[in-house]
């Protein structure tokens, strides 16, 4: 590997803009190119960013001698063919979260990354915010206890736009997939793999989940309790309930705000962990660490807990009748 990974991101709207804004925090990472559908949208990409190299297909991108890694940015249902293309043309791939808009997706990209022996990851981003480190040490630690529920929520009021993302079932729209992917990557982290679930979601006139409630269940009788919606804003919080004591990861917990450690009959310990950047510099840092060390996937977030988590929400859509045009 060069003593930079060159990255190249293929999609130019908000989520890209993110993370090209966090790639300027990353440690040994550089931003080579965009990858548009159009030479006016990357051109205008590439100005914001002082990105050299523009490319008007994700071919063009894909292509690119000096691309080492290319972050997957666009709508969900067009994550598989951009990431099976850059895993064929051996580049690394770090691909937006949903993964895939369902498991037989999620299953053809992983094939094709074992297959070349290259490197594939899903970007969920909060899973290496320095907080959400710590969290695991604590409960590596067992700070408080065996845990035993994990309670949590991701839920905002979204205006109705019926053709816009996230209402619209041809862009895999609804709230599961787009912020309600956060507390069950969330639980699978602490949980693992969930055995039985169960919910109950209000799916509006546009055919997607606008509010859910759902319930896993997973070794040894632990539970996530867990709610989302992209019509009803929720309180953003997190709960790891323990047998002697409680963690509560406060407002906007996948963000990394701070958490506050809790013991029946002892004063609550709030612990604060700084973030650099905007957070989506810690993600890039990990797939730079892993290339480094020859890896094709990352411990923290490996591929078959992705394909998992992917697997979950296919059950959870099954319970609720929601199916996407392209399914």
């Amino acid at each position: 590997m060069a003593e930079k990974v060159g990255w190249g991101i293929i999609g130019a709207g908000k989520i890209a803009r993110k993370f090209a804004a966090g790639l300027r925090a990353a440690k040994g990472a550089e931003l080579i190119a965009i990858g548009s559908r159009t030479q006016e949208k990357a051109d205008a990409f590439g100005d914001e960013f002082d990105i050299p190299h523009r490319h008007a297909s994700y071919e063009a991108l894909a292509a690119d001698p000096e691309v080492h890694a290319v972050y997957v940015a666009t709508p969900h249902p067009m994550h598989k063919d951009p990431s099976i293309l850059c895993l064929n043309a051996g580049k690394a791939v770090l691909c937006e979260k949903p993964f895939t808009v369902n498991a037989v997706e999620a299953e053809q990209v992983i094939r094709v990354a074992r297959k070349n022996k290259v490197f594939c990851m899903e970007a969920m981003w909060t899973r290496f915010l320095p907080p959400i480190v710590k969290l695991r040490e604590l409960l590596a630690d067992g700070v408080i206890g065996e845990v035993r529920m994990v309670m949590a929520d991701f839920g905002f009021r979204s205006g109705w736009d019926p053709e816009g993302r996230l209402l619209n079932p041809r862009l895999a729209g609804g709230g599961l997939l787009d912020v309600g992917i956060y507390p069950i990557s969330l639980a699978a982290m602490i949980l693992g793999e969930a055995k039985e679930v169960s919910g109950l979601a209000h799916v509006g006139e546009t055919g997607v989940d606008e509010q859910a409630g759902m319930v896993l269940s997973y070794e040894g009788g632990r539970l996530a309790v867990l709610a989302t919606g992209v019509r009803t804003k929720t309180p953003m919080e997190a709960w790891i309930l323990g047998t002697e004591g409680r963690l509560h990861l406060h407002h906007a917990w996948w963000h990394g705000s701070p958490m506050t450690l809790e013991f029946d009959g002892r004063e609550p310990e709030q612990i604060q962990v700084p973030v650099e950047g905007n957070g989506y510099n810690y993600e890039a840092e990990e797939v730079g660490r892993c290339l480094a060390a020859g890896k094709t996937e990352s411990d923290v977030m490996p591929l078959n807990e992705t394909l998992s988590i992917v697997k979950t929400m296919d059950r959870l859509r099954a319970l609720w009748g929601v199916k996407y045009p392209m399914e």
